[in-house]
């Protein structure tokens, strides 16, 4: 690991210069890949390889999310349901899944949350990135 020098320091700051700092952001986003990877790797082991694999996008569906299709559709479409059941299932209007996969309106958090439930995903993964950029 290359040493990181500090430029200045003060009770509450630390100033490196922007080469370190750009190399601390990318070891701390290596040690984020590695994590990710050993708890996938962990699910896996777990439930076994097929069944956690159902959790992962097919290329084609990463394809459409790259493009812009709202995440909700997409893992509904996976799951297999249609707006209907889907709204059963999570005690949301189908009326409004139809208006947040269509970018009309961004979803409840309350709405979001029963939603990933239900889809068996995290909140971040039904959130589009022009809707995580706007939340962040």
């Amino acid at each position: 690991m290359t040493m990181i020098r500090i430029v200045a320091e003060t009770e509450d700051t630390v100033t490196v210069s922007r080469k370190d700092f750009s190399k601390l952001i990318e070891d701390l986003e290596t040690a984020e890949d590695v994590a990710a990877i050993r708890t996938r790797r962990a699910h896996e082991r777990e439930v076994g390889n097929s069944a956690a694999r159902t959790d992962y996008l097919t290329g084609s569906e990463a394809r459409r999310l790259l493009d812009g299709e709202s995440p909700l559709k997409i893992w509904r479409q996976k799951r297999g349901l249609t707006q209907r059941a889907l709204a059963e299932v999570a005690r949301v209007a189908p009326s409004y899944i139809a208006d947040i996969e269509r970018g009309r309106k961004p979803g409840s958090v309350l709405a979001l949350g029963r939603l990933a439930r239900a889809l068996r995903v995290d909140i971040p993964d039904l959130v589009d990135e022009h809707r995580r950029q706007q939340m962040a």
